[in-house]
């Protein structure tokens, strides 16, 4: 599958989920543009691409940061033609005991960071006549509900906001899909007591968690011409678990 003469910007792209996700598009021949909050980190992920490469700092979380990436894009390829938000955070809090700074900080990331992209993204599109795809990312979580709050929360926002966009873009061409992951090999997995790893795991049917190179496969799918009646879906890739 090839993105020859495609440009795709990808956010969180320094590590876990967007890191094997630039290096799956690089692969494939397309520009690839890495966002990210550590522009040292983003730098390294398409150090190897040459011109094909454009490493930015952005903070999703921010209006300005991210018109300010995309004014970027569209003043070194002129385009832009697939948009993938694969940004996120969590924080292990309890409901009640939830500080409003962490509740405010990963619903601005998760959620304010992919309605901001896609949308810069999706203006961009329609300036140059892309007929593009955006992939947000959502979680299991948001079905389930085992997970921290604003966490939860926010991935669900991310599946609604997929859906009521893909309707409103559609005669533009442009297609939204989600990507749900389950548990997946990704350091933000990192700070997740054992005991819910341990039992994550045990209710994944296939046995493991996902690797993040699984994830961009998927992501390359719904980027491609094959996927191009597909819109307003979400997608699960959690290896069997059902929903609850």
């Amino acid at each position: 599958m090839s993105f020859a003469g495609k440009v795709v910007f990808v956010t969180g792209a320094a590590q876990g989920m967007g890191r094997a996700i630039v290096s799956h598009f690089a692969a494939a021949g397309a520009s690839v543009v890495a966002a990210d909050i550590n522009a040292d980190a983003a730098a390294e992920a398409v150090a190897a691409l040459g011109e094909r490469g454009l490493a930015l700092a952005c903070n999703v979380s921010d209006p300005a940061s991210v018109k300010a990436a995309f004014a970027a894009v569209d003043a070194r390829f002129g385009r832009v033609d697939v948009v993938i938000n694969s940004a996120g955070i969590g924080s292990v809090d309890a409901f009640l005991d939830t500080p409003d700074d962490n509740w405010m900080r990963v619903i601005g990331v998760n959620l304010t960071g992919s309605f901001l992209c896609c949308r810069e993204g999706a203006r961009l599109m329609q300036k140059c006549g892309a007929k593009g795809a955006i992939i947000n990312v959502s979680s299991t979580a948001a079905m389930s509900g085992e997970g921290p709050s604003h966490y939860c929360a926010s991935k669900a926002g991310v599946m609604g906001l997929t859906r009521s966009i893909a309707r409103e873009l559609a005669p533009s061409g442009i297609r939204v899909n989600t990507i749900v992951p389950g548990p997946t090999n990704t350091p933000m997995m990192a700070g997740i007591p054992d005991e819910w790893m341990q039992a994550m795991i045990k209710a994944i049917p296939l046995g493991r968690m996902c690797e993040p190179e699984e994830i961009a496969r998927v992501a390359g799918f719904l980027a491609s011409d094959d996927a191009g009646f597909i819109t307003g879906q979400n997608i699960a890739v959690n290896g069997g678990m059902a929903f609850i």
